[in-house]
């Protein structure tokens, strides 16, 4: 007997008790295996997987969707979130109601960062006349606030980036006014002869922009550059700009956009140590694309480079609506459906002293050598400057060259030949030309001679002939224990950056030992090792150098054992004569304090003609170490630079 569909689809009361628990209001939840749950669970298997084929649809008014469009809609409406990592989970049964039911669906979309945006929406089923249940399609789904055609999308609100600070708290880096350079392409009349007058012009600034601005590629941009765009050329100090603005403000074509950036007071001003903060370079957005975008600040080289993370802070993200305008652009809504506020960076405080650090960078500025000065405070081992000349781009020489110490190592010798019992300063120790030790010949700068003389009067001198002759009282290791002593080769802990701590010269032959008295042979210094062992001296004990005080070091040395009394001040008194009848007598009427100091020439290869120039010493409370690759000798190029960053130092 035919019996009409909808009659076969009736339920008696008793039917639907005995199927489903009866709950408030008449909603219904069924869990059997043709209830709508099954539906559901296949429509968020599918949405995850682009495949929705085994479930059915149908928009609001009851017509049919084809599954395929409803993957293409899912995939246009989650816009920039389409890749982005999703998890859906059904919450609960659905509630029922006759044909239809409802289902509370859970989004939860990891956003660039790791950043949770977990939300619940409500998805609505119909049930066929085929008794299959239907999703009803709606944009909403996606996210409540979505229609047709609109486009999820990310905007990143840049946190504010922390600065790096002096040992007085106060910032070193901080906004300052720079003028971009750059050309139109269409108002530049003669391209060869812009290039030259840029040129010139930029070798002009003083001090000298190193490396020198690279103007070689500058025609082929602009060819390729559509006319009316802006070429940026180089981005320069207000201060650098103004030297030249009189040259490069009349040429064709020429535009200058002002700016600020996080800048240090000079361009020089601890250049390697603090490093650069820059606009994101292609490798940095290559690299790294979840962390950073076109456009974000990036830290490079030293403690910005270092401590990024840390100073750069967590940016702040929003999920915004966009929505394609009449040309297909996509464009923002102002609708902004989730947002993590931006988290301001931290601050990277250091032991650096603005006015030490200024005298450190003039008296290096005019030195077109590799070279290097780097302070610390006596009473701590604090940090107070590190400049270093020309050079690669971020090369701190300061901390991590590894370079023979030439003559400054007979402060070390000294000390270690002292303290022996050895000599004293009085002790009488020949100095002739030459001294010959298994075959090899050593002898003085300039072949001069002293005779027989106070051990004091060969160090004041740099005598390396009575050196090289004391050596052997100081056995094979002896010369390391007292490097160590003095801090060389320790473990100073984290400093924040890269440093070598030195490495001496241990268990050799005779030449060897007699070698590395006179800081030569395999022994291997950076300024900051000799500028912490000079400390060391003058405090009568190795402090370890510290450059950052927030956030703390990771790792702290401790300091060393007190020097014997009598052999450190044998050795501070020895320093002082160096400066006033020695080879440091140029530095004798600096003003302030006494200074100590030790000169040093050091050989480098087989030529003894090609020697690094070296001075380490003290005044007050600031020990430091100067260092001129292929310098020549200690007292004709280190001298004059100790002496004009002494005399740059507040009485």
């Amino acid at each position: 007997m035919y019996v009409p569909r909808r009659q076969r689809r009736s339920r008696s009361p008793l039917t639907v008790v005995v199927a489903c628990l009866v709950v408030a209001a008449g909603l219904v939840a069924c869990s059997g295996e043709d209830g709508p749950q099954r539906t559901v669970d296949a429509f968020l298997d599918g949405w995850r997987k682009g495949d929705l084929n085994a479930v059915g649809f149908v928009d609001p008014t009851g017509a049919k969707v084809p599954a395929a469009n409803v993957v293409r809609e899912i995939r246009e409406l989650s816009g920039e979130l389409v890749d982005a990592p999703l998890t859906l989970t059904r919450q609960g049964d659905p509630e029922v109601v006759r044909d239809t039911a409802t289902a509370t669906i859970r989004a939860e979309w990891t956003l660039p960062g790791g950043t949770l945006w977990a939300y619940d929406r409500p998805l609505r089923l119909s049930q066929g006349s085929d008794d299959q249940w239907q999703v009803i399609w709606e944009p909403q789904i996606v996210q409540e606030q979505l229609t047709r055609g609109d486009r999820l999308g990310l905007r990143r609100d840049r946190a504010p980036r922390a600065t790096v600070l002096d040992g007085a708290g106060e910032p070193i880096v901080a906004p300052r006014d720079v003028v971009r350079v750059g050309l139109r392409p269409s108002e530049v009349t003669d391209v060869k002869a812009m290039v030259r007058e840029l040129d010139t012009a930029f070798r002009a600034i003083r001090p000298a922009i190193t490396p020198p601005v690279d103007l070689s590629d500058l025609p082929k941009r602009l060819k390729e550059a559509k006319p009316d765009a802006f070429v940026e050329v180089v981005t320069l100090r207000d201060e650098a700009y103004r030297q030249i603005k009189s040259r490069i403000y009349p040429l064709p074509g020429t535009k200058f956009p002002t700016d600020k950036l996080d800048l240090a007071p000079t361009r020089e001003f601890a250049r390697a140590v603090l490093g650069s903060v820059d606009p994101a370079y292609a490798e940095d957005l290559a690299n790294h694309p979840d962390r950073y975008s076109a456009g974000d600040l990036v830290g490079h080289g030293g403690l910005q480079g270092r401590w990024d993370e840390r100073l750069r802070g967590v940016p702040g993200l929003a999920v915004v609506i966009n929505r394609p305008g009449p040309d297909g652009t996509v464009e923002p809504t102002g609708t902004e459906v989730f947002r993590r506020e931006p988290q301001p960076g931290q601050p990277v405080r250091t032991t650096l002293d603005v006015t030490t650090q200024n005298a450190a960078d003039r008296a290096l500025r005019g030195e077109r050598r590799r070279s290097a000065l780097v302070a610390v405070r006596v009473a701590d081992g604090a940090v107070l400057a590190a400049a270093n000349g020309p050079g690669a781009a971020g090369e701190n020489l300061a901390f991590t060259a590894q370079v023979p110490p030439g003559s400054t190592f007979k402060m070390v010798s000294a000390f270690g030949l002292i303290e022996r019992g050895a000599v004293t300063p009085d002790t009488t120790v020949a100095c002739p030309k030459r001294f010959v030790v298994d075959g090899r010949s050593f002898k003085n700068s300039d072949d001069f001679a002293l005779g027989e003389v106070p051990f004091r009067t060969d160090f004041a001198k740099s005598c390396n002939t009575a050196f090289t002759a004391l050596a052997p009282q100081l056995g094979a290791d002896g010369l390391a224990a007292a490097g160590r002593t003095l801090g060389l080769e320790g473990e100073w802990g984290d400093l924040g950056l890269d440093a070598f701590t030195g490495k001496v010269s241990a268990g050799g032959g005779a030449t060897e030992q007699a070698a590395a008295a006179i800081g030569q042979g395999t022994t291997v210094v950076s300024p900051l090792a000799m500028a912490a062992a000079t400390a060391a001296v003058a405090r009568g004990q190795f402090v370890p150098p510290k450059l950052l005080l927030d956030p703390a070091p990771a790792q702290v040395a401790e300091s060393g054992p007190q020097l014997k009394p009598e052999a450190v001040m044998a050795v501070q008194e020895m320093m002082r004569e160096v400066v006033t009848s020695g080879s440091g007598t140029a530095l004798r009427d600096v003003p302030g304090k006494p200074v100590h100091g030790k000169t040093g020439t050091a050989e480098y290869d087989d030529n003894p003609e090609n020697t690094h120039a070296w001075f380490v010493g003290w005044q007050g409370d600031v020990a430091f170490a100067v260092f001129v690759e292929k310098g020549g000798s200690g007292s004709g190029t280190a001298v004059p630079i100790a002496e004009r960053f002494l005399r740059a130092l507040p009485d």
